[in-house]
């Protein structure tokens, strides 16, 4: 008599396929999807003799399912202007995110800020990473939910130090005088216009005097006045260092004293030259900076996580980690674009994107899914032949079936 659980067997295994095969296609536009692949397997055989040479004869009993497979690899980049939260995994590795207090993995990298400022999935888990202390990001700490600024304001800097990149002129009458300026910002944020006046008192010497607006302070200035030095090719050769402790005190605005210095030299080169060219500032630059509010953030290809304020300053607030797998088919998939680790895969290997075997980070842009709509439709019509000639089977064993039993009435 036919044996039906051959042929059911196989309509088992083909309606496992057609399922896998759909739900590849019903996820063609999940961001970050990997495609699965279901694989059979034969099952044991049954001994029925041996032929004249002593060779068993063997029949099969039907097919199983031996695995689905998961395809990791790398689906296409699609860029997303201006969201920056959303970010892509280029290469091999996971995001790791806290669910309910586990650490879980995903490809899915359409993150979005709270209310707070957390960085979370659509499904509100906490994107974890390294956090950033003063502007530093130790990748060797434990991993922490990160989070951005929104809403924070960062404190002012006075400033410290003032340079110019200028020329005086030695073809210049004794004295003549050339100003330049610059804006500085004391402790409290508030910008004073500091005037730095050169005078030529005889040849290749010049004198500078630094001044602010008298207003802007009651004290006695210290430091203001000194004296530049030239050799006959121009060269500065005195002062020989950065004059330091350049002060005005007593601020009107309640602010701490001004106290900077006036850097003459870079990496020990001379920043003021003097040839028989006009006198001119080419660049002039200082350290101080007003207090500013959060504005947004950027995302590196190794994660680091750089937030801007509307005073021009940025600030390092963290770093996205990234999470390699010993064996990425031993993952547990758990649905919302979520893996979890198992004893087949390997516990999760944090660390910083673009390092060891982890690939790097692209910043407003989004992993695709890597089903390919062409292969599934080809798996599908295969799969659907399978299953029509294993309901052939079922029929043809049924009819068998009937007539052996009209055989024996």
């Amino acid at each position: 008599m036919p044996d039906f659980s051959i042929p059911l067997s196989g309509l088992s295994a083909d309606s496992t396929a057609l399922n896998t095969i759909g739900n590849n296609l019903s996820n063609l536009n999940t961001t970050g999807f990997k495609g699965q692949s279901t694989e059979f397997e034969d099952l044991f055989y049954n001994q029925i003799g041996l032929s004249g040479s002593g060779d068993a004869l063997q029949v099969g009993v039907g097919t199983k399912i031996e695995t689905t497979a998961t395809d990791y690899g790398q689906g296409s980049i699609d860029p997303t202007a201006g969201i920056t939260s959303n970010l892509a995994l280029s290469g091999d590795g996971f995001f790791v995110v806290k669910q309910d207090g586990l650490d879980v993995l995903t490809r899915a990298g359409n993150f979005q800020l709270d209310s707070k400022g957390n960085l979370i999935t659509a499904e509100g888990a906490s994107v974890q990473g390294y956090e950033g202390v003063g502007g530093v990001v130790n990748a060797a700490g434990a991993l922490q939910s990160l989070s951005l600024p929104v809403g924070a304001t960062e404190a002012g800097q006075a400033t410290q130090n003032i340079a110019f990149t200028a020329n005086l002129n030695a073809g210049a009458a004794v004295g003549t005088t050339y100003p330049t300026q610059v804006t500085i910002y004391d402790s409290l944020g508030q910008t004073h216009l500091a005037t730095v006046t050169f005078d030529k008192t005889a040849a290749n010497t010049w004198t500078y005097a630094i001044s602010i607006p008298a207003a802007d302070y009651t004290g006695t200035a210290a430091n203001t006045t000194g004296t530049l030095t030239f050799n006959s090719s121009g060269v500065m050769t005195a002062p020989a260092a950065n004059v330091t402790g350049v002060k005005f005190p007593g601020l009107a605005d309640g602010a701490a004293d001004l106290n900077f210095a006036f850097n003459l030299y870079t990496n020990g080169t001379p920043t003021i030259t003097q040839d028989i060219a006009a006198s001119q500032t080419n660049t002039a630059t200082q350290d101080g900076f007003p207090s500013g509010v959060y504005q947004g953030f950027s995302v590196d290809n190794t994660g680091l996580i750089t937030a801007t304020f509307n005073n021009n300053q940025t600030e390092t607030i963290g770093q996205v980690a990234v999470a390699s797998i010993a064996d990425e088919q031993g993952l547990n998939v758990v649905g919302d674009n979520n893996y979890m680790t198992t004893a087949a895969s390997g516990q999760i290997i944090a660390g910083v994107a673009g390092t060891g075997s982890r690939g790097t980070i692209t910043d407003s842009a989004l992993e695709l899914s890597n089903v390919d709509i062409s292969t599934e439709f080809a798996n599908l019509i295969v799969a659907q032949r399978d299953f029509e000639a294993n309901s052939k089977t079922v029929t043809t064993f049924d009819t068998v079936t009937q007539d052996t039993i009209a055989m024996i009435r």
